[in-house]
């Protein structure tokens, strides 16, 4: 498993999800804290490249030895890739969460949703 982190280039939904803003595409996964609480993720469903998500809907599934969980979308846009290493090798959801562990890119379509996410002392604000 990663060590707890929160980067500070990255920002944060409420619902345990991070987006890496480059421009008018984001890379999002899930955070420390979620996969921890998860266990030991087993299977990632990645969506469709061409699917559209929408903030603060689910647009994926990952199954753990705990349970099947969604995964927010923290902002809204079309997948333009799926992260394929983590559909074969789903443990880096755990062992790398903000790196190869990475689960979609997408275009955004509204990048002013970006000012309602936290940043990473909000974040651990929230956990605490």
């Amino acid at each position: 498993m990663a060590e707890a982190s929160y980067p500070e280039d990255l920002r944060y939904h409420p619902e345990h999800d991070w987006a890496r803003v480059d421009g008018e595409e984001a890379t999002f996964g899930i955070t420390w804290y979620a996969q921890d609480s998860l266990g030991d993720v087993v299977f990632f469903d990645p969506p469709e490249v061409g699917a559209t998500v929408t903030k603060d809907e689910p647009y994926t599934e990952v199954e753990s030895v705990k349970a099947v969980s969604d995964v927010i979308a923290p902002l809204s846009g079309e997948i333009t890739a799926v992260n394929e290493a983590a559909d074969t090798n789903p443990e880096l959801i755990n062992t790398d969460p903000y790196g190869e562990g990475w689960m979609v890119k997408v275009k955004l379509s509204d990048p002013s949703e970006l000012d309602s996410l936290l940043d990473s002392a909000a974040y651990r604000d929230l956990l605490d």
